[in-house]
């Protein structure tokens, strides 16, 4: 048999032994009786398939890496953006619910002394109409009937505990629309738990502070709707002992928010001993339960971003919107000023009193701050004040003379409603304005 020592062979005549390129067989039967053949053209023909087969394994090789290398650049890429997106995503979920892990454990430690006692407190606080009471009623149903014997005394009734700094039972960032139609009525099913006149008292705990919320008001009933639809749910979630009051200004004069405020206070003082007290305008809802309603060490400024100001503050000297003052704090710069008849200038003045005597205002972070706006038209007889400039630069001057100690109105209709308070008043007229020649 006679063998071409060639590097590669594809002919289909002939048979692929490592190197070596093998006659066929017919070939070689030939060759043992014979002389080798006439080699030169047969074998310049197999070179040249043998090297034509070569060039096209080759390529077809180069084309597979090729192939190859791009899909696993293409898995890499994948890879790379699934690792960003799952970064981006834990960061997002850290930053949203860094203190659920704080009231997960602390609900665990909860149960577990609530265990050694012989009480199962595993209850969903998530719920905005979930009580402690009533889920103790549940249990307590479901626990045998025991007689008591004769001489037996009965049980002294534990001490209440007071209310955590951090409720165990808060969402965090919330939902707020106001596209869904609400009625009073539908409100008042939602909060069983909230007595006459707006109040509610938590029953596991012993709240700190009893804070009065007061909104000046007139002609915003839909805008109370949707308040009391979202602020009652967030104030029981908070643990707060708290009452709210409508202070509404009758008749069509020039709106005086600060004066009414002056009202709320003074009036809520007369319904039960408050000692914080809340100011909120009626359209203001917040965005997160963590923005907790009580008082601080210093006078606290609850609505920071808004979304109308594109979440941010919009000046530093703001005090708008949403604040809160201990008594003390409040008799400290006599109240809010009475002579801010029309829209703006009375926060600002407030804010002068408060540092003018030697305080300092305190604003949770401002991803806690956020507040949406409910859209409206500027009402009517609360045109801006056009001597609202004038009097801000004159607060040392005036406040002294002008606030809490120099309030005079008259109460018309007092009446306690389901979810709140309303107190109708006469606060006066504005000046007349002086006239410019």
């Amino acid at each position: 048999m006679y063998r071409f020592y060639i590097k590669a062979c594809c002919n289909k005549e002939h048979a692929f032994i490592g190197e070596d390129c093998l006659l066929p067989q017919g070939d070689s039967q030939s060759a043992r009786g014979s002389s080798p053949p006439d080699l030169g053209l047969r074998g310049a023909t197999d070179r040249a398939d043998a090297l034509g087969c070569t060039a096209g394994a080759a390529g077809s090789t180069m084309t597979r890496l090729m192939l190859g290398r791009t899909l696993e650049r293409i898995c890499k890429a994948v890879l790379l953006l699934c690792l960003v997106h799952f970064l981006i995503m834990m960061f997002l979920y850290f930053d949203v619910y860094s203190q659920r892990f704080d009231q997960i454990f602390s609900r665990f430690n909860n149960g577990r002394n609530a265990s050694r006692s012989g009480h199962h407190y595993y209850y969903n606080l998530s719920r905005p109409n979930a009580t402690f009471t009533s889920y103790m009623a549940t249990a307590d149903q479901l626990l045998p009937s025991v007689r008591p014997e004769g001489n037996r005394t009965p049980p002294t009734a534990k001490p209440i505990p007071p209310c955590p700094e951090i409720p165990p039972g808060l969402v965090g960032r919330l939902l707020i629309e106001f596209a869904s139609q609400l009625t009073m009525e539908r409100v008042q099913k939602e909060n069983p738990n909230v007595t006459e006149g707006g109040r509610y008292t938590p029953k596991d705990c012993r709240a700190k502070q009893k804070v009065a919320i007061i909104i000046p008001f007139r002609h915003r009933d839909n805008h109370l709707k949707y308040w009391l639809h979202y602020l009652h749910p967030i104030l029981r979630r908070q643990k707060i002992d708290y009452g709210i009051y409508i202070i509404t200004q009758l008749g069509e004069d020039t709106f005086n928010r600060a004066k009414l405020l002056n009202v709320g206070y003074t009036e809520a003082l007369k319904d039960a001993e408050y000692d914080c007290f809340i100011f909120s305008d009626v359209d203001l809802i917040p965005m997160d339960d963590r923005n907790l309603y009580h008082c601080y060490d210093q006078p606290r400024h609850f609505a920071i971003a808004m979304d109308k100001f594109g979440f941010r503050l919009p000046y530093a000297g703001y005090f708008g919107g949403v604040s809160g003052l201990s008594k003390k704090q409040f008799l400290k710069i006599n109240g809010f000023p009475n002579e801010y008849w029309g829209w703006g200038g009375e926060d600002d003045d407030i804010y002068n009193r408060i540092t003018l005597n030697g305080m300092k205002v305190s604003r949770p972070d401002v991803r806690i701050g956020r507040y949406r706006m409910i859209k409206h038209e500027r009402d009517k007889h609360n045109e801006p004040n056009p001597q609202r400039f004038n009097k801000i630069q004159n607060t040392k001057n005036t406040m002294k003379r002008d606030g809490i100690s120099t309030l005079t109105y008259r109460v018309v209709h007092f009446k306690k409603y389901p979810l709140y308070t309303n107190i109708s008043v006469e606060i006066g007229k504005p000046p007349p304005r002086p006239f410019r020649g």
